[in-house]
């Protein structure tokens, strides 16, 4: 057989660069392209957003905002529906759901159609993030890179954190939040063998990302006040609405997204509803437009009236300094339809993620309570409180405080703020914990029993698939079966359960060889009693869609050591036992642990 180019690249790689060193080496090219994409994806978008803001709305025509939004929608769902023909929202909910499965395997076309799909989205003005679909596309360089050089599957996991790392890392000239976001938000173990290519692939992005845009921070600090202690006990109480506020950001969200896939099915009425949604409330407010990072400049730098310009409710007549409630109630109800506008425009076919939604709820969060505080007479510094507010519903939405915390210090420069960034942050994730035990990333491959978490027992137990420990060699009998029949059945078997099902394969019960030991033996009672005299019900019955960890749960509550398995229209499938779980989970333990 004739040996390719390939297959020599991959031979002398195999002969002169042992794994571990190659592992490194694709950390460090994986963080370079993911910076590489950020930086196209950015520069894709703020094009757009030349065109648009600087030919289009210039001057005050604010009614471009209800075309442009949808016009950018419409772009990005024709290329996803004739150019990519897959579906690439939710890209991090793609990442855990790649590693659930235990193959972490993206696919190729992710390494740029999320990149075209988000810029055409963003640039006209649609109100979502471009982090989440960076992070995708970071993640699906780093495991098609793994891929090409025929890694395992545990090093392709750690190519896609790598990925995820450089991403952040280069979007948001964060290194340790690319760090921390990889091992809080995608769940990947810390340990010795990751530490260093996720930071060498997270400082490789951001050393790139400072060569391409300069070190500045994204919102240099121009209007922060140092922390006082005293004001601890008003950070804890934001700590608090911030958790409250991510729990509506996170089940408003989930329902909404929920109503829109399965109530409206056609495209262009998706088009329709979500992009006419979208542009209505861009055009009564602007703030709405696009990722909303101007806004949260303006907000930490004391400068709210100029985020409020170019509304029609504002229109100048009550627009100034001393409109305190009116000026709380626009940017209330800005909290209120910011998931509105971020699910119409990823239901009507946009690409985006939450990563923006949620810093820009955040700040406006932090705003609206501390000028609710200063008019109570408290006298807080409102850009301390936009600033660790976005910290607080980061945190909240995402289950990750420590990235709440360092992406927020790394984003402005705060170090110094650490202390508030901390509070904020750990009570907005300890309330939301009390009412939502997932983050709207892993919301729905719980549901489904597909998610990692840190709990390694829990992870072998997701790994585990039903089709892996169902046993199918037990010899079924019928309930009009005579015990006779019954007998010559068990003569043939070599188990010592026999499921009872009728002529459709519907489980009707189970006869254990054990209750009809003490009758087996006299031939005369062999056309008394039938199969459905003697069969028992099971302790319980498994489903074939059940998650591991609710089997095993079922097994605990039961005591049970078989039980019968079914489909969803109670057909016998087979049994599972405890021993055959056991080993496989011994099995699987042994490939997932590290070394």
């Amino acid at each position: 057989m004739k040996t390719t180019w390939y297959d020599r690249i991959i031979d002398w790689r195999e002969r002169h660069i042992s794994e571990k060193h190659l592992v490194l080496l694709l950390a460090f090219f994986v963080g370079s392209f993911s910076a590489s994409a950020a930086a196209i994806l950015k520069t894709f978008i703020h094009l757009i957003q030349q065109l648009v803001e600087g030919q289009l709305i210039a001057d005050g025509r604010t009614w471009w905002y209800l075309i442009t939004p949808v016009i950018g929608i419409t772009l990005a769902a024709l290329f996803v529906k004739y150019i990519v023909r897959d579906d690439i929202s939710h890209g991090i909910t793609k990442i855990l759901y790649a590693i659930s499965q235990r193959k972490s395997i993206i696919k190729p076309h992710n390494m740029w159609s999320s990149v075209v799909g988000s810029g055409l989205t963003i640039g006209f003005g649609g109100s979502v993030g471009a982090e989440a679909p960076i992070v995708l596309t970071g993640a699906a360089i780093g495991s098609n890179l793994a891929k090409a050089f025929r890694l395992d599957q545990k090093t392709m996991m750690l190519m896609i954190g790598c990925g995820a790392a450089g991403a952040i890392g280069g979007i948001f000239k964060a290194p340790i939040a690319g760090l921390v976001f990889t091992l809080e938000v995608l769940m990947m173990d810390l340990t010795m063998t990751s530490v260093a290519p996720l930071l060498i692939s997270s400082v490789t992005a951001t050393a790139i990302s400072y060569l391409l845009t300069g070190t500045d921070p994204m919102f240099p600090l121009t209007n922060i006040e140092d922390f006082a202690v005293s004001r601890i006990p008003w950070y804890l109480i934001l700590g608090a609405i911030c958790g409250l506020v991510s729990l509506y950001f996170t089940r408003g969200m989930n329902k909404l997204e929920q109503w829109m896939k399965h109530h409206v099915g056609n495209m262009w009425l998706k088009l329709l509803i979500g992009g006419g949604t979208l542009s209505l409330l861009i055009f009564l407010f602007p703030p709405l437009y696009g990722e909303g990072y101007d806004v949260i400049r303006q907000l930490i730098n004391g400068d709210s009236l100029s985020a409020m310009e170019n509304s029609p409710l504002t229109n100048g007549t009550w627009l100034t300094a001393n409109s305190q409630w009116l000026i709380i109630a626009y940017f209330s109800a800005i909290i209120l339809v910011k998931i509105v506008a971020s699910v119409a425009t990823n239901g009507a076919g946009g690409v985006g993620g939450i990563f923006a939604p949620s810093l820009f709820m955040g700040a406006i969060v932090g705003f609206v309570t501390a000028r609710i505080m200063n008019i109570s007479g408290l006298a807080v510094p409102e850009s301390n409180f936009a600033l660790v507010g976005m910290a607080g519903l980061m945190s909240g939405v995402m289950h990750a405080p420590l990235t709440g915390i360092f992406l927020i210090a790394e984003l402005t420069g705060g170090y110094h703020l650490f202390m508030p960034l901390m509070i904020v942050s750990v009570i907005s994730y300890i309330t939301i914990m009390l009412f939502e035990p997932h983050s709207l990333y892993a919301m729905r491959l719980a549901q489904k029993g597909e998610l990692l978490t840190h709990n390694k027992d829990r992870n072998v137990l997701t790994l585990l698939k039903m089709d892996s420990v169902l046993e199918t060699d037990f010899i079924t009998v019928f309930p009009e079966m005579t015990l006779g029949q019954l007998v010559q059945v068990i003569s043939t078997s070599k188990r010592n359960i026999f499921p009872v099902v009728d002529n459709d394969g519907h489980l009707k019960g189970i006869l254990l060889l054990d209750e009809v030991r003490n009758i087996m033996f006299q031939p005369r009672l062999y056309k008394r009693f039938t199969v459905g005299q003697l069969m028992t019900s099971p302790a319980a019955i498994l489903r074939s869609d059940m998650s591991m960890e609710k089997v095993m749960e079922t097994f605990e509550d039961t005591g049970a050591w078989n039980l019968p398995v079914v489909d969803q229209e109670r057909r016998y499938l087979g049994f599972v036992s405890k021993s055959k779980i056991f080993n496989s989970y011994r099995h699987v333990l042994v490939h997932f642990s590290e070394e």
